[in-house]
């Protein structure tokens, strides 16, 4: 579904394209950034986000580099609270961001699945864990923490 605005009733909720054609149409220079990332999955309060690997994301040593596993966390996160919220969380911003390196990450895709622990009205906290495609040991976990925009009355 192609959103025409940012109207809530335009809203599909757990539906990828919608989310996708969101973020295509508010920030569309994500996928230059980071690469393209697509939503494999979305359900209540989780999501699962594919980061097909490019030349760009390798580092020395053939492994995929730490701010590219960073921003897939990142984007992952803002995916469940924009499934969540909808449009007017289009504005939600990453407060704070933890993430551990677990283990040496394969130069294939990488798959980050995202659950939220806390969706609130002002602050949103959702745990992502980053596997290799194909393996399911955990090379990164990473914790977010977002800033929900005010809600006008």
């Amino acid at each position: 579904m192609k959103l025409i605005d940012d109207s809530p009733d335009q809203w599909i909720k757990h539906d990828p394209q919608s989310v996708t054609s969101l973020i295509d149409q508010h920030f569309p220079q994500l996928r230059e950034a980071l690469g393209n990332y697509s939503i494999e999955q979305l359900d209540q309060e989780s999501a699962t986000v594919r980061l097909p690997v490019e030349h760009k994301n390798i580092r020395p040593g053939v492994t995929i580099s730490g701010p590219t596993m960073f921003g897939l966390a990142d984007v992952a996160a803002w995916i469940v609270i924009l499934n969540e919220h909808g449009p007017l969380a289009i504005q939600s911003v990453t407060l704070s961001m933890t993430i551990n390196f677990l283990a040496r990450a394969e130069p294939t895709d990488l798959i980050c699945n995202a659950k939220a622990l806390r969706l609130g009205r002002r602050l949103a906290v959702i745990d992502c864990r980053i596997v290799s495609a194909g393996n399911s040991a955990m090379v990164a976990q990473a914790t977010c923490n977002y800033a929900m925009p005010r809600q006008s009355n």
